[in-house]
């Protein structure tokens, strides 16, 4: 399956004293990206939740090359790249447009999430519905 993008439009309050977006606004934008790629692959989270699912941020590591800045117009590119038994991963990447008119990567970021059973009763193997939707791995960072 093709890589899905999110747009985003940076808006002033994600960006700190030093003109670029602030940290934790990346964090924001791939928990958004997540959902929305999910849904383009007929997944959406009110599905996932009613079946008895939802997924658990555990890790995530993120490496930034370079910063964005107020109304600038990025992508979050988003692909899986590992299904677990209980856990799954997905590759993020921030994609801006230089000063040439090319895509550029800003920021490369590998999320983990486990899958939790909705009753509370803890962490699920990853079920069909959710399995179907990742499609196969296709990471856009190398495995470590």
């Amino acid at each position: 399956m093709a890589t899905f993008e999110f747009p985003v439009r940076v808006r002033y309050h994600e960006v700190d004293a030093q003109g670029v977006v602030f940290n934790a606004w990346y964090l924001a934008w791939f928990d958004e990206a997540m959902t929305e790629f999910l849904e383009s692959r007929e997944l959406t989270y009110r599905a996932m939740l009613d079946a008895g699912y939802d997924v658990q941020l555990v890790h995530t590591e993120l490496d930034w090359r370079a910063g964005v800045g107020w109304g600038e117009d990025v992508v979050v590119a988003v692909s899986t790249a590992r299904i677990g038994r209980t856990s799954f991963a997905l590759d993020f990447q921030v994609r801006a447009l230089d000063d040439a008119g090319n895509r550029v990567v800003t920021c490369d970021c590998r999320t983990v999430y486990v899958v939790i059973a909705v009753d509370g009763s803890g962490k699920q193997e990853v079920p069909a519905l959710i399995r179907d939707a990742l499609g196969a791995p296709d990471p856009l960072l190398p495995l470590r």
